[in-house]
């Protein structure tokens, strides 16, 4: 019997019940192996879902574990507090919480415009020939060590901003009413506001890539459709490519606000350091992750280390909070759209 015979017999039978004991047992035999192999990948992923939880889970305990003396010792007032003192033991994370906000917030206004105005030159504007060399220029962006970005932003862009930008501020907008207090002081160079500019040149790569992305992924028809009825680049871009592509936009956005959040090198290196709040964007500061890594070797107290754990705490919750916020805007918004 021809194999092509042989394997319609064994169709035919199988398919009026007729058990044919080897074509059965081999056919029980694969489909055994296949379940095995679905079991074990199923378990596998399963294991894998909760040893994230139960590491976020383990990294929360520690973390409410390892603050509780300072919180003891401080209570509320270790939140608003501007003393950091390890001297006398006394310690307010309000400065470090003042100068996380306010960095990432100055990094946010320059990397989020910029960053969907270069995404949207790459997707529609640019030559075709020029896309490939600045896309790689954006990845180069993504990929150099925060560390890097820290000792060039200390040795060469905070003395040029010393000898340029800042006097030009002070000058210009230091007399101008209610904004005069944000640009007062000597030109330090290091600051509040280098350190906002670092980190808007380290979240740029990330708000570029995938608004890019995203742009790429809106149908040619609508941008067409839109050009079609007079509309002009800027009205393409906000009626019909910003709108289309709103929500990986927002999960851009949130992804380098919690990069800037948490950055640390980059930020040690030219914010200053110093545990005061002021109102000029060009006095030195401090941020939550730039005191952990500036001051954890010297904390040889235990409350000195609960403190600094706790700034941790304070981070960790500030990060959730924005992650939170994010996750609840991007339901609104589907829900809005269907």
């Amino acid at each position: 019997m021809q194999p092509e015979e042989r394997q319609s017999v064994v169709d035919v039978a199988l398919a009026s019940g007729v058990a044919i004991p080897g074509e059965t047992a081999a056919r029980t035999k694969v489909l055994g192996r296949l379940r095995l192999g679905d079991a074990v990948f199923r378990h596998l992923t399963r294991a894998a879902a909760i040893a994230v939880l139960l590491l976020l889970t383990g990294v929360i305990i520690s973390l409410i574990e390892g603050s509780l003396p300072a919180f003891r010792k401080f209570g509320f007032e270790f939140l608003i507090s501007e003393r950091w003192n390890p001297v006398t033991e006394i310690f307010g994370a309000l400065p470090a919480i003042y100068g996380t906000v306010i960095t990432s917030l100055i990094a946010m206004l320059i990397a989020v415009p910029v960053g969907l105005m270069i995404a949207y030159f790459l997707t529609e504007l640019c030559p075709q020939w020029l896309r490939r060399p600045i896309g790689i220029a954006i990845e180069l962006l993504a990929g150099i060590p925060s560390i890097i970005y820290g000792i060039w932003g200390l040795f060469m862009f905070a003395p040029f901003l010393q000898a340029t930008l800042q006097p030009f501020l002070i000058d210009s907008l230091g007399h101008v009413p209610l904004i005069a207090p944000l640009f007062s002081g000597p030109p330090y160079g290091i600051g509040i506001l280098t350190a906002g500019l670092i980190l808007a040149i380290m979240v740029l790569p990330f708000v570029t890539s995938i608004s890019r992305d995203v742009f790429e992924a809106v149908p040619a028809v609508l941008k067409e459709a839109a050009y079609g009825v007079g509309c002009t680049t800027w009205e393409v871009m906000r009626y019909v490519v910003l709108p289309y592509a709103r929500i990986g936009v927002i999960g851009g956005v949130m992804l380098a606000l919690g990069r800037a959040l948490g950055e640390t090198m980059a930020v040690t290196f030219v914010i200053g350091n110093a545990h005061r709040i002021s109102a000029s964007l060009l006095a030195p500061g401090t941020t939550i992750s730039a005191s952990i890594a500036n001051e954890f070797t010297e904390a040889t107290s235990d409350l000195y280390t609960s403190a600094l754990i706790a700034l941790g705490l304070i981070l960790f919750v500030i990060t959730f909070i924005v992650l939170a916020a994010a996750r609840y805007m991007l339901l609104r918004i589907e829900r809005r759209i269907g």
